[in-house]
């Protein structure tokens, strides 16, 4: 028999550090080590994925942007139409004063159609739309107006293109039956990007020069990469790629020019 003592019994509840209890400090610690060098390793992965997924993710951005600017731009020309039906003439692209000096834009008289009535109602179009008495209602933002891809909410890239040639010339509204190149063929209104946007209440659009200087130009358009939507007299939207040239787009602002177009 040996002479040696038994090994020493502990009872089950007996506090670490003693013999025969795990040594839980240094578990932890190479556990630590172990989820830091696994973050550190996935981080690299982490970035490569974000940078994969981010063109995705303003892609689908863009393209929902699209379809809300283009849905707000047909329910402008619905509004266009109805304003017809009732006066027998689009608006006019401005309204004057007795001097001749413009007042209020072709925005502001589509409000009753665009559910706008009591708004419109608080509008004293006697007086320019800058002037104090308007103030508070120039100041308004209404998200028809805006594309959600442009940056300044409180002006709008919804214009006409004026001109005595087309079918916003001025103070005076056209009749449908004078667009004899077709309502399918002939430009309504355009949306711009920020260099030509312009209060909604402000009787400023753009010329046929100017629409015509956009061809071949990115900027003027880009509150959508590669164009811009477009509005035709018909109530149709379309996609104007920057590439078309000045000529066919004089052709589309044009209501009796007699061109054909392909575009």
């Amino acid at each position: 028999m040996s002479n040696q003592p038994p090994p020493a019994q502990f009872p089950p509840d007996a506090p670490y550090g003693q013999p025969g209890q795990p040594p839980a400090q240094k578990s932890n610690t190479l556990l630590i080590i172990v989820l830091v060098l696994l973050g550190l390793g996935a981080l690299p992965c982490l970035g490569i994925c974000v940078g994969l997924l981010l063109p995705a993710v303003q892609a689908a951005r863009e393209a929902a942007h699209r379809v809300e600017c283009s849905n707000n731009m047909k329910q402008i020309a619905l509004a266009m139409h109805n304003y017809h039906a009732a006066y027998r003439a689009l608006p006019p692209a401005y309204t004057v004063d007795e001097a001749g000096q413009p007042l209020h834009s072709w925005r502001t008289l589509i409000l009753p159609f665009l559910e706008q009535k009591a708004l419109y109602d608080q509008i004293d179009l006697n007086k320019p739309w800058d002037d104090p008495a308007n103030q508070q209602i120039a100041s308004s933002v209404l998200e028809v107006f805006g594309c959600p891809s442009a940056s300044d909410p409180t002006v709008t890239g919804y214009v006409a293109v004026v001109d005595p040639s087309s079918v916003m010339t001025g103070p005076v509204g056209t009749s449908f039956r004078e667009i004899t190149d077709g309502s399918s063929n002939t430009l309504l209104f355009v949306e711009v990007g920020p260099d030509h946007a312009v209060p909604w209440m402000s009787p400023q659009d753009i010329d046929l020069p100017t629409f015509e200087s956009f061809a071949g130009q990115e900027r003027h358009a880009t509150n959508h990469p590669g164009g811009t939507h477009i509005t035709i007299a018909d109530g149709s939207i379309r996609f104007f790629p920057n590439t078309i040239d000045a000529s066919t787009r004089r052709g589309l602002v044009t209501k009796a020019g007699g061109e054909q177009l392909q575009f």
